[in-house]
C-alpha cells in the first residue's frame, strides 16, 4: 500500500535527541506513514537504541559517516525515490526536532491541497522560543551574500534589499511562498523528486537543501513555509562552531556559488567572492578554490 509519506531521519551521534524525536513520532495521528533512521556510523550507541526500543523503525547503518545528502540519499532510495516512490512525499527531519501531534497529517493535508507545492516547511522554533532563521530563506546570491557578509542584513532587518538572506522582513507568522526551507524538516512531493532528483552528495552538510529547493523550483514547483505548523528544533549549535563545520559550511557556499551562480559573474567579482570564502573557509578551501 502506498504511504502518505516516509520520514528519514539521519543521525550521527545524537542518541538522546533520536530518542526524543522518535518518541514524539509515536504521537502523529490522520496520516499513514513510515519512519526509517540512517545511521552515519555513530559512537554513542544510537543505532543499538533505536533497534531495541523501537523496532518499528527501519534503521540503516552506514559503514562510514558519509555526510547528510549521502546519508539522507541512502534512506530515500530505500522507498524508491526517485524512480519508484513508495510514498505520496518524502520528509527529512533532523534527530534534534521535537515533533508535535497531528504535525505530519498537517503537513501532508497542506501538500495535497496544493499540487503545484514541491517543498513544504513548517516554522521552526528554537528552545527559546524563537524563530530558526533557517528555516525559510533565500538563495545565497553573490547580492544576497554580500549584504549579509557585510552585515547589512543585521543593520537592517526589515530592509526588503538588504535582509533577503534570512526573509527578516516577513512576519514569521504569515504563510510565504520562498526560496528554500530548511534540511531539518522539509516535506517533499514524490513527483518533484522524480524531476528534480535526489540531493547532491557534493555536500557534505550544508547547503543541500538550498541546492534541492533551487532545482525543485527550477522545475516549476513552488516552496512554501507554512507557520501554521510548528516543529521545535534543539539545533546543538556548538557543532556550528568547530572547524570542520566551518570549513564544511564554507566549502557548501563555494558549492552552490559555482554550481549555479559562477559563469555569470563578472571576474573580478567572482575573484573577491572566492577571497572572501577562503577567509573564512582556511587552506584547504583556498587550495580547493584557486587549485593551489
Amino acid at each position: 500500500m502506498e504511504r502518505d509519506a516516509v520520514i528519514v531521519i539521519l543521525n550521527y551521534n545524537t542518541r538522546a535527541l533520536l530518542a526524543n524525536c522518535l518518541l514524539s513520532l509515536q504521537h502523529q495521528r490522520g496520516v499513514n506513514f513510515e519512519i526509517c533512521v540512517v545511521d552515519n556510523a555513530s559512537e554513542d550507541g544510537s543505532a543499538e537504541m533505536v533497534a531495541t526500543q523501537f523496532p518499528h523503525v527501519t534503521l540503516i547503518r552506514n559503514a562510514s559517516n558519509v555526510g547528510f545528502a549521502a546519508g539522507n540519499n541512502v534512506g530515500l532510495r530505500h522507498y524508491g525515490f526517485p524512480e519508484l516512490p513508495r510514498a505520496r512525499h518524502a520528509m527529512l527531519l533532523n534527530p534534534d526536532t521535537i515533533v508535535p501531534p497531528d504535525t505530519i497529517a498537517a503537513l501532508v493535508h497542506f501538500a495535497d491541497a496544493h499540487p503545484d507545492v514541491g517543498v513544504v516547511g513548517p516554522k521552526l522554533l528554537l528552545p527559546n522560543g524563537q524563530l530558526d532563521k533557517a528555516c525559510r530563506r533565500s538563495f545565497p546570491t553573490p547580492s544576497v551574500s554580500f549584504y549579509r557578509l557585510v552585515g547589512l542584513s543585521r543593520l537592517f532587518p526589515r530592509s526588503r534589499r538588504f535582509a533577503r538572506y534570512n526573509l527578516t522582513f516577513l512576519d514569521e507568522n504569515q504563510q510565504a511562498d520562498v526560496d528554500a526551507v530548511v534540511g531539518a524538516c522539509m516535506l517533499v512531493r514524490a513527483d518533484a523528486i522524480q524531476s528534480a532528483g535526489l540531493l547532491d552528495e557534493r555536500f557534505f552538510m550544508y547547503g543541500e537543501d538550498l541546492d534541492w529547493c533551487l532545482r525543485i523550483r527550477r522545475a516549476g514547483y513552488r516552496v512554501v513555509y507554512y507557520p501554521d505548523v510548528i516543529v521545535h528544533h534543539v539545533k546543538r549549535a556548538a557543532s556550528r562552531h568547530s572547524h570542520k563545520a566551518q570549513y564544511e559550511f564554507q566549502r557548501a557556499m563555494w558549492l552552490f556559488y559555482q554550481k549555479h551562480y559562477r559563469a555569470t559573474t563578472p571576474r573580478m567579482l567572482d575573484v573577491l567572492i572566492r577571497a572572501g570564502l577562503a577567509l573564512r573557509g582556511g587552506a584547504s578551501l583556498a587550495r580547493e578554490m584557486f587549485h593551489l
